[in-house]
Formats: structure tokens, sequence, C-alpha cells
């Protein structure tokens, strides 16, 4: 799997509305054969902050969703929202899913 974080600062006036400026991209994104998931979540300590978590079944796929037309749409219509170029770490892991944090294990 590859699997994908990257941090997202938005211009401040722009940082309440950032999931309906991306909901198309991340519509066509989940809709994609090879994506395991793409999810949003917004920093505690930074409202500006977005952090997206992804991954995708394999390098192949992550290839296609770097070549799909939405992800070209996004390259052109989303760098005018942000503050700044956003901050990645790609990964390649022997796994499929989440794994259970074990250190917290909830009893059934």
């Amino acid at each position: 799997m590859i699997f994908i974080t990257a941090k997202f600062r938005i211009k401040p006036e722009h940082a309440d509305h950032w999931p309906e400026i991306v909901r198309e991209f991340t519509e066509a994104t989940r809709g994609e054969p090879g994506c395991l998931w793409f999810d949003w979540s917004r920093s505690l300590a930074d409202p500006a902050e977005y952090v997206l978590v992804e991954a995708f079944r394999d390098a192949a796929a992550g290839a296609a969703h770097v070549q799909s037309a939405h992800f070209k749409a996004a390259q052109q219509t989303l760098p005018p929202y942000l503050a700044e170029t956003p901050r990645i770490v790609n990964a390649e892991l022997e796994q499929d899913d989440w794994s259970l944090l074990g250190e917290m294990a909830v009893e059934d």
C-alpha cells in the first residue's frame, strides 16, 4: 500500500470553507478503484491547517491518481487557496488496511 499524509496550510479567509473547496476532488479520488481511503482532518492547534491521510492499493494506483483528470484539475484550482506549499510524507507499507493499536485495546 502507498500511504500518504500531507499537511495543507490554507489562507485564513478560506480555512472554514476548505472541505467544500476540495469536495469534488475528494469525491472523485475516493471513487478511484485503487483508493483505499482519502480523509481530511482539521488541526486542533492551527485552524488554518488541514491534514490529508490517504492510501492507495499499490504504486500503480498511486500513479493513476496523480495522472487523473481530477488531480490535474486540483493542481490548477487549489493552490490559490493555499498559504504555502503542502508538506508530505509518502511511504510504501506491507499492509492494506489500518492495524489495531494494541496499547489502547478496547475489551469487548
